[in-house]
């Protein structure tokens, strides 16, 4: 299954980080690869807010950004796998990353729409907030343990007084006094010698100023010569400005080296008193053996647990793993059937294609051929109509008869006569309609032409 994540994640989204089955788990841990995924499916709108950081609070900023999209794409997302992806769990992360590959694949063209991921956004600072609490309690559980520890082993040698104990705790807590005194002499001592350090120091620049002030009083007459009285003054205020400034940043240099060294005591003081509170605990009665063996066995037990545990998700992995190989070889069968079939289909369709081309050919062949004859035998019959009226007469051809044929010729009907109209039937032949249309024209050329003399005149 990692392998196919990573496959998934390096070659067709191409995220920012190259992911192997090893790394899997400290890569995710931070959450900004999960967001730049999302983001590459446009989900994730916000992205531009995640960190790269493995800082504890940029990892609970990216996972609180998360949850609110990972929810909405019904990924089963809360703050316990979300404190699992950062302490690196084994399978955590790849869990995670099945279900979002899974829903992405088929939410691919219909995702979620804007309204849901702004209604969705407001929980965003709530989640972070009791994300942040559940994550800071768990850091702190162990010192809390230790708190109550402490505070049986104390009601315990309440309950039995001893009073070499008491003596030796008084001895203890005089040894703490003592030592605190000493601390604070030792950091008022530093504090005088620091502050002796900056007197003298005012004092030197002082004795520089007033040597200035000596040299600039034998040089006054000279400077009055060639300056005027404005500009001396100016010159003077400039340089009490400075003194005041540099005597400024000298009080907040101060002020700031006081800060550290108390910041510094105190981290002394809080290191002490850990000390003394794993001395004390290292001192173990019988109670604490005790106690101590029983928290070995649930240690114990908690392990075998964990073991179990493991191997069931181990199991679970694999399964789920089988069935996602299974699933791609069903798609990859189908896939191929389908390709099989839409070649075959493109394939009968070509050779219709082909078909139609060629019966579009020929019938285009037939209807040029048909055209072509038509017209030659009306040229063949009007060049023979005409050797035949020379031959027989020997003489031109009238203007009016050549012009008859001229006007058969061009509108397509035959010159010679096809048939006889003396005598027509109910239902004549079509040779008879065509001779019925060659009068019916050449009358109308007549009047036309009658017209057109008598408009002349």
């Amino acid at each position: 299954m990692s392998e196919i994540l990573c496959q998934w994640l390096n070659q067709e989204l191409k995220v920012s980080q190259t992911v192997s089955p090893k790394s899997f788990a400290k890569i995710f841990s931070s959450g900004y690869l999960i967001g730049e995924v999302l983001h590459k499916f446009e989900l994730q709108d916000d992205f531009s807010e995640f960190s790269e950081s493995r800082v504890s609070t940029a990892k609970l900023n990216n996972f609180s950004r998360l949850e609110p999209t990972l929810n909405l794409l019904g990924v089963q997302f809360d703050q316990n796998v979300a404190h699992d992806i950062i302490t690196e769990k084994p399978g955590a992360a790849t869990k995670l990353l099945y279900q979002l590959y899974t829903v992405l694949q088929k939410k691919k063209k219909s995702g979620p729409t804007g309204v849901q991921m702004q209604t969705m956004q407001p929980l965003t600072n709530t989640r972070f907030q009791s994300m942040k609490h559940d994550i800071f309690r768990d850091q702190r559980l162990s010192r809390r343990r230790q708190n109550e520890i402490m505070a049986k082993i104390q009601a315990a040698i309440i309950q039995i007084p001893k009073p070499a104990s008491n003596r030796t705790l008084k001895a203890l807590e005089a040894q703490k006094m003592m030592k605190k005194k000493k601390e604070a002499e030792d950091v008022a001592n530093e504090i005088k010698r620091f502050e002796a350090l900056i007197k003298k120091d005012l004092q030197a620049k002082e004795s520089a100023s007033k040597t200035s002030l000596d040299t600039a009083g034998q040089t006054a007459t000279d400077l009055l010569n060639t300056y005027s009285d404005d500009d001396y003054i100016k010159k003077i205020q400039k340089r009490l400005e400075e003194n005041a400034f540099a005597r400024e940043q000298r009080e907040k240099r101060r002020r700031r080296l006081l800060m550290d060294q108390l910041i510094a005591h105190e981290a002394q003081e809080e290191a002490y008193r850990e000390e003394q509170l794993i001395n004390r605990l290292m001192r173990q009665s019988q109670q604490e053996r005790r106690i101590a063996v029983q928290l070995m066995h649930v240690r114990h037990e908690k392990e075998v647990l964990w073991q179990n545990r493991i191997f069931r998700e181990k199991q679970y992995e694999e399964r789920r793993l089988k069935d996602f190989q299974d699933a791609l070889d069903r798609e990859a069968a189908l896939a191929k059937q389908a390709k099989i079939y839409f070649e075959e289909q493109a394939l009968r369709e070509k050779e219709i294609h082909e078909q139609i081309a060629v019966e579009r050919a020929q019938a285009r062949y037939k209807k040029h051929y048909s055209i072509c004859a038509e017209i030659l035998d009306q040229i063949l019959d009007l060049s023979t109509k005409v050797s035949d009226y020379r031959m027989l007469t020997n003489n031109l051809i009238p203007y009016k008869l050549m012009h008859d044929w001229k006007e058969l010729f061009f509108n397509g009907k035959p010159i010679y006569s096809q048939a006889s109209i003396k005598h027509l039937p109910a239902k004549p032949s079509a040779e008879q309609l065509t001779e019925l249309e060659k009068r019916d024209l050449l009358d109308n050329n007549d009047y036309q032409e009658y017209k057109v003399h008598t408009d002349m005149e």
